[in-house]
């Protein structure tokens, strides 16, 4: 087997679980009708602000960010 093969076969199952995965969240929030604002109201004004981590980069996070 080729290290090409190797690496698609290695790669595309990565893509695939990935991929199926992230249809399968978007079917079950489309079915519930939620989405991020809503979530984010529901935690209320008293919700602080927090730092977080995020691929590399501090970012800060919060109701009025």
């Amino acid at each position: 087997m080729s290290a090409l093969t190797a690496a698609g076969i290695y790669f595309g199952s990565f893509i695939a679980v990935g991929a199926a995965a992230y249809w399968a969240v978007r079917r079950w929030v489309s079915r519930r009708d939620l989405d991020l604002s809503g979530v984010q109201a529901d935690l209320g004004p008293r919700r602080g602000t927090r730092e977080m981590f995020l691929l590399g980069v501090w970012r800060k996070e919060g109701p009025d960010t």
